[in-house]
């Protein structure tokens, strides 16, 4: 069942114009910041040389790629999310779909499934910009595998969250600002530099950004991973509940 709802919320996406719109946004403005570093890359080759461990062209092309993209996506995922539950409350479809013989875990994996697959897609394209450089020069695979995998974690999170927020709303806009905010406060919650050193460090740990600038430099650490796993399953769980919490109530 959770399979069969994961398709049907696939192929809503994929055939809303307003999808494949933000998705073609996205695209467009990575694959123009994709040949702008490509450009300085090149401008840059000549001082490099001289460099006793001179940075390579992950470093220099796909890590700010992927850096970009994670901003791209904070504001497309919300845009995504608003209407996998929110939509269905308000168009009172919601009570019929909780009333059915479907578990409520079932309901919002599914739904989670479908867009995060979406989702995923669109990382995937962004990682093949860096890896058509591999042709003509040396990549640095670990570093670029890891910095794709820093975004497809954050991207997850990003839908986990904006798929709770959904399910506080009957209206898809308030749920998409709502999600944008929490996101972006989460961000940049790392305020190290003017808190305290215990406060910093708690900070720094709960900030999304932290833990993929990590996974950039290509310093692969479980602790990371996991961080993003609790951040998802955290989320899920919320919603799970609260639309539990709503099917008893009725």
């Amino acid at each position: 069942m959770i399979l069969l709802i994961a398709s049907r919320e696939l192929r809503r996406l994929w055939l809303s114009p307003v999808a494949w719109t933000l998705l073609a946004v996205a695209q467009g403005l990575c694959a123009w910041l994709f040949l702008l570093l490509i450009d300085d890359f090149r401008n840059l080759q000549g001082r490099l040389v001289g460099l006793e461990n001179p940075p390579g062209v992950t470093d220099l092309v796909a890590a700010p790629l992927f850096r970009v993209a994670v901003w791209c996506f904070l504001m497309l995922t919300p845009l995504l999310t608003m209407n996998l539950i929110s939509e269905e409350r308000r168009s009172r479809t919601l009570d019929l779909l909780l009333s059915s013989p479907v578990s409520v875990a079932a309901i919002v994996l599914g739904k989670y499934l479908g867009v995060l697959v979406f989702l995923l897609g669109a990382t995937a394209l962004i990682a093949l910009m860096p890896l058509t450089l591999g042709t003509g020069t040396t990549l640095d695979v670990g570093k670029l595998l890891a910095g794709w995998l820093g975004l497809a974690l954050l991207v997850a999170g990003f839908a986990a969250a904006g798929l709770y927020i959904s399910t506080l709303t009957s209206q898809p806009m308030v749920a998409a600002v709502a999600t944008l905010g929490l996101l972006l406060f989460l961000c940049v919650i790392d305020l190290r530099t003017v808190g305290g050193e215990a406060a910093g460090s708690l900070l720094g740990y709960l900030s999304l950004l932290g833990h993929h600038d990590a996974l950039l430099r290509g310093l692969f650490d479980s602790a990371d991973v996991v961080y993003y796993l609790l951040f998802s399953v955290t989320f899920l769980g919320l919603a799970i509940q609260r639309l539990d919490n709503e099917r008893l109530g009725h």
